[in-house]
């Protein structure tokens, strides 16, 4: 039987709050900012950290970003209203090298990325946590709306209580090491609403603040715009052609196209609709065909992060359920290990639009447990 000394705190730890030091991962908006104002409220050690991932210049005009300008105010005002320090990191460089550049290959190479999940895999989730550790913390606290729950074998990683803004997909590459340290304050809340309820609680200017919306470099959600500035002349023209290698009109660049898009081909005219089913970067081709063309059951997918409690490759196949683009529910799957991070997964019914550059994530069928994830390519 624990005393009330050796109790568990909120946070998980058997010491009071105002001896546990907790860095919060601060973003400017109303998620990250309630975590922290919450755990100041709750007595903890609280330390801010924000990143300035990009430049302000650029950012102060864009609505709906993240990670620089004005957000960097904001969180730098939730801190000084609840008594706790901040600090602000320059990681330009860092995030470019990491994040910005890799996300331009990857559409060149005719791949769809998702620069969220590299980003908290390369940066938030490991410069920043280490930093969190040279500062002496014992956890950190971010505002992602997952959870993190005590299994037999130590930490899990389930989805969030809130169906709608579960954010699981973006977070499969999370390890096992970096599990044991971080918390998600947030996981557990019904919704979006009780998230701001609890800001308005807290008197934060941020509780009506709107939610960031795109990727946060990419104004509008215009990636081609944004790959031209940053590899010039990169989009090439080229020939629009169905499956025979027809040609069917032309474009302006294959970065301009992805995997399951119908609109904006320009090539009207036709009994039955296209849709595009292949970019092929090399012959400078976007290849067209019947939407049925878009479906498959075989997706290879490679740099896996398995959060299972037996070794991946342990077994011939896992039954589970996977995700391959983050709006859709899972379905689904054997998973056959073909490594300890490369697989081939069968889908129990085919889906239309698997793209390489995609995450493919792993869940328990009918269950909130994710077993972690890897990287759609083609194979």
């Amino acid at each position: 039987m624990l005393d009330d000394s050796t109790k568990l705190n909120s946070l998980g730890f058997a010491k009071p709050p105002s001896e546990t030091r907790v860095v919060v991962a601060m973003s400017g908006g109303v998620d990250s900012s309630v975590v922290a104002a919450q755990l100041a409220e709750e007595g903890y050690d609280v330390v801010g950290v924000t990143l300035q991932l990009y430049d302000h210049g650029a950012a102060l005009a864009k609505k709906g970003a993240c990670c620089a300008g004005i957000d960097i105010y904001d969180a730098r005002r939730v801190a000084e209203e609840m008594g706790f320090p901040h600090y602000v990191l320059d990681y330009e460089n860092i995030f470019q090298d990491a994040v910005i550049n890799e996300f331009a290959d990857s559409y060149l190479g005719g791949a769809t990325p998702v620069p969220c999940i590299r980003c908290n895999e390369r940066v938030k989730f490991k410069d920043l946590l280490q930093t969190a550790r040279d500062l002496e913390a014992d956890c950190m606290a971010t505002g992602h709306y997952i959870q993190r729950k005590t299994g037999p074998n130590g930490p899990e990683l389930h989805s969030a209580e809130d169906a709608n803004r579960d954010q699981s997909y973006f977070l499969f590459s999370t390890t096992p090491e970096q599990l044991e340290y971080l918390r998600f304050p947030l996981g557990h809340l019904p919704s979006k609403h009780a998230t701001r309820a609890l800001a308005a609680k807290y008197g934060l200017a941020v509780a009506d603040k709107p939610d960031s919306q795109d990727i946060c470099f990419v104004p509008n959600g215009d990636y081609a715009s944004v790959i031209e500035k940053l590899r010039p002349g990169a989009a090439e023209p080229g020939d629009i052609v169905d499956l025979e290698g027809h040609v069917l009109g032309h474009h302006k660049g294959v970065i301009h196209y992805t995997i399951g898009q119908r609109r904006g081909l320009g090539i009207g005219g036709l009994s039955d609709p296209l849709y595009v089913v292949k970019l092929d970067v090399d012959n400078k081709q976007v290849v067209v065909g019947p939407k049925e063309m878009l479906a498959t059951r075989r997706v290879p997918v490679r740099e896996i992060n398995w959060l299972g409690d037996e070794p991946f490759d342990s077994r011939p196949e896992w039954h589970l359920s996977v995700k391959v683009r983050s709006t859709r529910p899972p379905h689904e799957a054997i998973l056959r290990p073909l490594s300890s991070t490369e697989a081939e997964i069968e889908l129990l019914a085919p889906e239309e639009g698997v793209s390489p550059g995609q995450a493919c994530v792993f869940y328990e069928t009918g269950g909130s447990r994710i077993y972690g994830g890897g990287w759609i390519w083609k194979g």
